[in-house]
């Protein structure tokens, strides 16, 4: 790294040119930390931190591994250079969080109307499972359609209709029903879900959630790139290997015993063979009316497994608020060290190095962290900075903390959390994932208004980002959670250039080996994103009144219950 100090000081008129004052602010200091360490905040420290992190000598930091040894060191090492204090109680820089790694060997095949027909992985089928037992094996059990696999009285909506599912295999489409507009069928139906934006019912988590709730014996979830919100072989990539699960007393005898992703010509095909039209059914499903569709078909699926149990570890760090009444009182900043690993199986090159998911977030967090630590004096609220394990496996690092927090959960205020930085230069607009969501917003609102920026909706709204990153697993137990995302209008570009380089970087890059630093990489929007959130962090850490869920949330309820209870 180029810059050592970690105590800022420098002209006034530098000063100047990064934050004016502003009565948004409403205090009568002159800001003098925050200015100096916006500063400190460049393109260059991040590329350093991102060439070492996706570098080959990392292995594309799986869990469990060499790469993960590196990864938490090198964290630690960061960590205590900048002068922050160990985050856990016990005095270390890491929270360990157990883990099992289960390797599953699948073979498959479907009976339709009492024809076998076997199942070519991974073209035709991605099969695993969270139960680490020697073999998980579902015979012959019969599949039922049940559409979207919803179940939201909020919206008198039930796909299962009572049904008995227990054993059975159901076949769910992603996403939400996406219900036409009665009186104009180019419009959807704002009183369902929330039109084209992905609730939570659309997440495949929740799908497995609900068939595990059933009784059922497996799960077949239809593959579409654009519902799904990404291409066939992400599944293949991410679900195709080895798979962690958190380790748990019962081993996780509450799962669905097996779930699969079916590609998208793979499930047309048994479809038309057992006489249905498969976007007719897509259109059934998105009727209240809509029942399950008990189908002349069965699946057999085997899972042989190897089993490991491993510590993976979140990397924990501290820093102390100024305020003796508030410092009890967290701001939680996270983001995810892990990605992918490595695949033998590939030929050519095998490592996932994952420059931009996330070694370019973690560099962010680590920017933010120093900058913070650095304060001549630190802010009001105490600051914890998390870099989580196992994010690329279901959030897991995220939902052990949560589940088991070092600071309770009705005394953090807020999760901060980073998942990717913008590659490809300023940006006039930044994106937040579920905006409106909380009170956060406006912070952002107001700190992008300083750098002549303004704010905007995610607009890929139907991708379901919000539950798919760490913050979602904070948001659960009702902590206000704030996700930015690279916004779309480029400087000096074409409107077209921003979605241009989103759908490239999906298509392309994202859970590919080629998740690289690139030549054409643009880092100065990824610094102003970082500034513009040490602006939030500030006042949050500063201002009297905490942030909330805005009336009507899906987490609003909780929040008032954690506060009122004190719970962890």
């Amino acid at each position: 790294m180029k810059r050592t100090l970690l105590h800022f000081a420098l002209p006034s008129i530098m000063l100047s040119l990064v934050l004016p004052l502003s009565s948004a602010y409403g205090q009568q200091s002159p800001f003098k930390n925050l200015r100096a360490g916006m500063l400190s905040i460049n393109s260059e420290d991040l590329l350093d931190h991102i060439e070492v992190l996706a570098s080959d000598d990392y292995e594309g930091r799986g869990p469990g591994g060499i790469g993960e040894d590196l990864t938490v060191e090198y964290l630690i090492g960061q960590f205590m250079r900048f002068g922050l204090e160990p985050g856990n109680p016990n005095g270390t820089y890491t929270q360990e969080v157990p883990m099992v790694g289960i390797q599953s060997q699948t073979s498959a095949e479907l009976s339709l109307k009492g024809t076998k027909v076997p199942l070519t992985f991974p073209q035709d089928y991605v099969a695993w499972t969270t139960r680490p037992e020697p073999q998980v094996a579902v015979s012959d059990s019969s599949l039922v359609f049940v559409g979207y696999g919803v179940q939201a009285p909020e919206y008198r909506w039930d796909d299962y209709k009572g049904a008995n599912l227990k054993g059975k295999t159901l076949v769910m489409l992603v996403n939400d029903p996406q219900v036409p507009h009665p009186g104009d069928s180019s419009r959807l139906d704002l009183r369902y879900f929330k039109g084209s934006e992905m609730t939570y019912y659309g997440r495949w988590t929740y799908k497995l959630e609900m068939a595990a709730k059933l009784g059922a014996a497996a799960v077949i979830l239809v593959h579409e790139t654009g519902p799904a919100g990404y291409p066939y072989f992400v599944v293949i990539n991410s679900w195709g290997r080895e798979n962690f699960t958190l380790k748990t007393p019962d081993g996780n005898q509450g799962d669905v015993p097996a779930a699969t992703w079916f590609s998208y010509d793979r499930a047309r095909s048994m479809f038309q063979s057992l006489g249905y039209d498969f976007e007719e059914l897509k259109q059934r499903a998105l009727s209240r009316d809509f029942a399950p569709i008990s189908l002349r078909a069965k699946l057999s699926l085997s899972l042989k497994n190897s089993v490991r149990e491993i510590t993976s570890r979140n990397v924990v760090a501290r820093v102390e608020g100024s305020k003796s009444y508030r410092r009890d009182q967290h701001i939680v900043v996270t983001a995810h060290w892990d990605h992918i690993g490595i695949n033998n199986k590939l030929e050519g090159d095998k490592i996932f190095n994952g420059a931009l998911d996330n070694a370019s977030g973690v560099a962010g967090l680590l920017e933010l962290a120093e900058m913070f630590a650095g304060f001549n004096r630190p802010i009001s609220r105490s600051l914890l900075f998390i870099a989580t394990t196992g994010e690329e496996q279901g959030l897991l690092g995220a939902k052990y903390y949560a589940e088991n927090p070092y600071v309770p959960m009705s005394k953090t205020v807020a999760n901060i959390n980073i998942d990717g930085l913008n590659q490809w230069g300023p940006t006039r607009d930044v994106v937040v994932i579920g905006r409106g969501a909380s009170s956060l917003d406006t912070l952002v609102e107001q700190s992008a208004a300083i750098q002549k920026r303004i704010v905007k909706g995610d607009p890929e709204s139907e991708k379901g980002y919000f539950y798919r990153s760490d913050h979602f697993q904070f948001a659960k137990k009702g902590v206000p959670a704030l996700f930015l995302n690279a916004g779309i209008e480029y400087l000096g570009r074409a409107s077209s250039y921003g979605p241009k380089k989103r759908r490239e970087y999906r298509e392309n890059d994202y859970h590919k080996v080629s998740d690289q630093i690139k030549p054409g990489w643009n880092l100065a929007g990824a610094v102003e994103d970082l500034r513009l959130l040490s602006r939030v962090i500030y006042r949050v850490g500063q201002e009297e009144a905490i942030p909330t869920w805005t009336p009507g949330s899906e987490f609003a309820e909780i929040r008032r219950q954690s506060l009122s209870s004190g719970e962890r």
